[in-house]
């Protein structure tokens, strides 16, 4: 029988950074992955909807071309079946890229479905290895919510989650959104921009709920310019076909639509693991500060523990789990854990938000700059949106940042290093930033909070 330091279940963005890295720690690993490396996030989620929201925006900028002085002489459309064509071979370069790189640092990979016999043991593909620690990274899967007529209508393919919208072969000429989290407001984006009509509907009070009320008001008027149309406090009552039922304002309302795209949530995918007896909330597997679970030498990373589903946060937690297996002393430490949504503009945010301050009972100052006092923004004709620095009233320590702005995904980075260095908007403020460059909102903003920001 085969016998490893490490086997870890699954090849996301998770479970093959912990494989990598335990494997540069000198430790034997072993991987499982019952599809193709890479997981959800590279091959059905985050690397393929930005791959399409960046032929979006292109098509949109053409669209837009003679605010630039280029004159587009003829009719400008868009070929889907190039846009996907153009995503999967994105995808298939990542996903040759990681599987080299477990070969080059020398990680066993098994490509087949793992059993799990004990904490120790793991059968696949018929043969039974071993391991003295067993990281579990089996990711989560959509959820199809138990609204009449739903699943039915998920059966003939007229219902879809976000793995089936990244296959379709057409785009559709009308869309419905079941939900208005990240992955719903990053497909009624690329869809709306190239002329698909977009329906959000959404149970709560907005789109967007664990983000900064600013920036969610702001937003939802973005996509609202954009012709999106969303209802919040909206409850889908039932489904048929493609006509969607929901209460809005006391009243039902029906709506049809080519396709309707399911994106209420995922759950973790915590099933066949019961023989470990380990601890849940629900299907979240409960893990501590190091990822290990009720049982020691099992650790559970990423979408499966249900603390942040996000692959960048999979990847650190892979990494904590095995430096911990190699006797680092080191903890997972959630509180700066930046989140992003790939619209247009982009949102990203780090820390609290305002209202997580508020409730806290922190003395605190807010100072925002808009991109319409940058001079990088509007040479890029990009003048849509605002930085909001949330700072301690005594120390101007970073409580929080909240950013909307074109590659805003890429700011957010400074801001994060800020508060791991423990910083204050003084260090920023007194950091060059180089001109002219978005990161200067920043800067701007660091200014706001210690005084007044100089270019407004």
């Amino acid at each position: 029988m085969k016998t490893y330091d490490i086997i870890v279940l699954g090849g996301g963005p998770g479970g093959y950074v912990a494989a990598i890295k335990g494997a540069q720690l000198g430790l034997k690993v072993a991987l499982i992955e019952k599809e193709v490396v890479g997981g959800i996030c590279l091959n059905h989620g985050c690397i393929p909807t930005k791959t399409l929201l960046k032929n979006a925006k292109v098509y949109k900028t053409v669209m837009h071309a003679l605010e630039y002085g280029v004159v587009i002489d003829g009719k400008v459309s868009y070929d889907w079946q190039a846009m996907m064509k153009r995503k999967n071979i994105v995808v298939k370069k990542l996903t040759m890229g990681v599987a080299g790189l477990l070969k080059k640092n020398g990680v066993e990979v098994f490509n087949g479905l793992g059993k799990v016999l004990s904490p120790t043991q793991v059968e696949v593909n018929g043969e039974t290895i071993s391991c003295k620690n067993l990281i579990l990274a089996t990711g989560a899967s959509p959820i199809v919510p138990p609204i009449p007529g739903l699943k039915e209508a998920y059966a003939k393919g007229i219902a879809k989650t976000s793995r089936e919208m990244l296959a379709i072969e057409e785009a559709p000429k009308s869309i419905v959104i079941i939900g208005g989290g990240v992955i719903g407001v990053e497909f009624a984006t690329i869809f709306s921009s190239i002329g698909t009509k977009v329906t959000i509907i959404e149970k709560l009070d907005g789109i967007l709920p664990m983000m900064d009320d600013d920036i969610r008001q702001a937003y939802t008027k973005t996509l609202k310019k954009d012709g999106i149309e969303i209802f919040t406090q909206a409850e889908v009552k039932s489904v048929k076909d493609h006509e969607v039922t929901y209460a809005f304002e006391g009243k039902d309302v029906k709506v049809s639509a080519d396709v309707i795209l399911v994106s209420v949530g995922m759950r973790p995918n915590s099933d066949g693991l019961d023989v470990l007896n380990l601890e849940k909330d629900r299907a979240a597997i409960k893990t501590n500060d190091h990822l290990q679970t009720s049982v020691k030498s099992v650790y559970a990373i990423g979408d499966v523990n249900g603390k942040y589903m996000l692959a960048h946060v999979a990847s650190a937690e892979g990494i904590i789990a095995v430096e911990h297996i190699h006797g680092k002393k080191v903890k997972m430490d959630y509180t700066r854990v930046p989140n992003a949504v790939y619209g247009s503009p982009e949102i990203a945010t780090i820390g609290l938000t305002e209202k997580e301050v508020k409730e806290k009972g922190i003395p605190y100052k807010v100072s925002t700059f808009p991109l319409m006092a940058s001079g990088k923004a509007l040479a890029d004709n990009e003048k849509d949106g605002f930085v909001k620095l949330i700072v301690g009233e005594k120390y101007k320590e970073v409580l929080g940042a909240h950013i909307f702005s074109y590659n805003a995904s890429d700011l957010i980075a400074e801001l994060g290093v800020t508060m791991t260095l423990e910083g204050t908007a003084y260090e920023i403020a007194s950091t060059i930033h180089p001109h002219p460059t978005l990161s200067e909102i920043i800067m701007e903003a660091a200014h706001g909070a210690v005084d007044k920001p100089i270019h407004m």
